[in-house]
């Protein structure tokens, strides 16, 4: 189960897969008519993210949780019989969970790239005798010390 949870420990990816599905999901572990399809969703969002090791597992469940979050607040936020003040709330509430997806995504790349950036320079023009240097590739570490 190490396509799902990261770990090379069966527990592990078992208990982080029993958790995802029974407190991150709406609806937690209730046997809905759709709780099938709903299971096979987070696995396989799961599966899609390809954790490769423990910490990269919780960071994707993490992703998956806030994710439902967000959007189940988004639906409440638009029963039209919602009072003004609590579809502000739950819209709030929903766009500060996405922020969160949007956190967690970006640690899960700093993660997986240890911290290293690439920029590639696709394009350069240079007008009226100007000079430019341009480098294929340039790479840097970043971190608490400025990568020292």
């Amino acid at each position: 189960m190490k396509h799902i949870g990261g770990g090379s420990n069966d527990a592990w990816n078992g208990r982080l897969l029993a958790t995802a599905l029974g407190y991150a999901l709406p609806g937690g572990a209730d046997r809905t008519a759709d709780a099938d399809e709903k299971i096979i969703g987070a696995v396989t969002a799961l599966m899609d993210m390809k954790p490769t090791d423990p910490t990269e597992g919780m960071l994707v469940a993490q992703m998956l949780a806030a994710n439902s979050a967000a959007l189940e607040l988004y639906r409440r936020a638009w029963i039209p019989e919602q009072t003004f003040e609590a579809r502000t709330r739950f819209l709030a509430l929903a766009d500060k969970a996405a922020r969160t997806v949007g956190t967690l995504a970006e640690s899960l790349t700093k993660y997986r790239t240890r911290g290293r950036q690439t920029v590639v320079v696709q394009h350069v023009n240079v007008g009226d005798g100007g000079q430019a240097v341009v480098a294929g590739e340039m790479s840097t570490r970043g971190g608490l010390h400025g990568g020292k």
